[in-house]
């Protein structure tokens, strides 16, 4: 629908995820959420219309606070859009109105960070009503908040008529891979799911043992599942009360027909260092006093097999301490038989901040299909849940 509005003239209410990391001297140390948002910004203001951008940064307690200041962006968005961007000190109020009144096309207005007023978190409506008499038409490009009943990410939206109201470009990008994924995957379709603990997975998991065909446990929630069948596992990573949780999901794996594969061997350490002595398991046991910090090469062999043969794949966690250099070979392993296989015929969705960050560490980003930008929304997602900003908008398409 995006693509098919004439912006003209119009003044466009745009809720980006401008979430980025500042370095100590507010410069931004990493500008990727700003990059994905421009072609939805760039759409608008090509159209003659002016783009009022609005985010939130950081997580400011009371009011304003200098280190969460959109300020610091603004430059850094001139660069990127060749655009003029006016700041605006605040998100509502007469000074703010006045200034969307003088807004010429083709320009940008900036608005301070919602955070600074608690009734954003809170989804008040009388500060989502301020916010939308601001614009004509309301966008929200902003996938990395889609999972959160925000005023400026789903309250917002029942203050515009059906056609005043849309996703932007990123945001039908995502949920458009995330359906290739979860509505009508093209099989085998193969889930990797790693990461520390298993209870901030277990919804995923459980949800994706509907409709995988192959289900990968990596990283250190694969020591519960392995403890849980009776292995040793030494000092590794486990959750002891999810013991019982790890066996259900077995369990319902078994039922379901889909094959869930665990690590028959593992690079242990007798530290959790950089310098730590290391050897390879012979099996799924790990020693006394040692402690599993990545896959070992049977595992990797058994992952890459599954993979070959997979025509849709998912990836949510890495196969061990992968920013350690002697625990990265699983991780950087998978990574590029996934790009390998991405390169032929087969789909792929990356997503979750130690995913992403791996693939471009390993320059792989541009080899796979598709990048998330959100790690919690694409989690929800990928419970089964609603996204409260997907909501307020797909709901009247």
């Amino acid at each position: 629908m995006f693509s098919k509005i004439n912006f003209s003239g119009k003044k466009v209410l745009i809720r980006v995820d401008f979430n980025v990391p500042l370095n100590e001297d507010f410069s931004i140390a990493d500008d990727t959420r700003i990059r994905a948002a421009l072609p939805t910004i760039q759409k608008v203001l090509e159209d003659g219309g002016s783009a009022i951008l609005m985010s939130h940064l950081g997580r400011p307690k009371e009011g304003p606070e200098e280190k969460f200041s959109l300020k610091h962006l603004t430059q850094r968005i001139e660069q990127l859009t060749k655009a003029k961007v006016i700041f605006a000190e605040d998100c509502i109020g007469l000074p703010v109105r006045q200034m969307v009144k003088e807004l010429a096309p083709g320009q940008i207005l900036l608005l301070e960070n919602l955070r600074f007023h608690k009734e954003e978190k809170e989804g008040e409506e009388k500060f989502s009503k301020q916010l939308a008499h601001l614009a004509d038409i309301y966008v929200n490009d902003a996938f990395g908040t889609a999972h959160r009943a925000h005023a400026s990410t789903s309250i917002i939206a029942k203050h515009f008529t059906p056609e005043n109201k849309m996703f932007g470009l990123l945001m039908e990008a995502e949920i458009s891979n995330l359906k290739k994924v979860t509505a009508e995957p093209v099989r085998p379709l193969t889930a990797i799911i790693g990461g520390a603990k298993i209870s901030s997975k277990i919804e995923v998991v459980e949800n994706l043992l509907d409709t995988v065909d192959h289900l990968i446990i990596g990283g250190g929630m694969a020591f519960t599942f392995l403890k849980a069948q009776g292995y040793n596992i030494g000092n590794s990573l486990v959750e002891e009360d999810k013991l019982a949780t790890a066996l259900e999901a077995l369990k319902i794996a078994a039922t379901n027909q889909v094959q869930l594969h665990l690590p028959t061997d593992s690079i242990a350490a007798d530290n959790f260092s950089e310098t730590a002595r290391t050897q390879i398991t012979i099996d799924q046991n790990v020693p006394a006093d040692w402690m599993g910090l990545d896959i070992g090469p049977k595992t990797i062999a058994n992952y890459q097999a599954v993979l070959q043969q997979s025509k849709t794949i998912l990836w949510n966690g890495p196969m061990g301490v992968f920013e350690m250099e002697q625990f990265k070979t699983g991780t950087l392993s998978i990574a590029n038989t996934i790009a390998e296989v991405s390169q032929q015929e087969a789909y792929s969705l990356i997503g979750g901040g130690d995913s992403v960050a791996a693939i471009n560490q390993f320059g792989l980003a541009d080899q796979v299909s598709y990048v998330s930008t959100g790690g919690g929304a694409m989690l929800q997602y990928l419970e089964g849940k609603d996204l409260p900003g997907v909501v307020a908008i797909e709901d009247e398409q």
